[in-house]
């Protein structure tokens, strides 16, 4: 029970020391992410792909069953 005791007592200190610690100046922007952010992504892109998925479902219902 002592062990226990003095285990939380320091993980409590430890919590405490940690919160009261500084942020960061400026947060470092790792440069895949300020590249990938420069190149915007194509828009509608899962729209096109599902009428793309629609049209081809619709397209094999219709023809003829042979």
């Amino acid at each position: 029970m002592n062990k226990l005791l003095a285990a939380l007592v320091a993980g409590f200190f430890a919590v405490g020391a940690f919160a009261q610690a500084a942020a960061p100046a400026t947060p470092a922007a790792p440069a895949a992410l300020a590249a990938g952010a420069a190149a915007a992504p194509a828009k509608g892109g899962k729209k096109a792909h599902k009428a793309k998925k629609m049209k081809k479902a619709k397209a094999a219902a219709a023809a003829p069953k042979a």
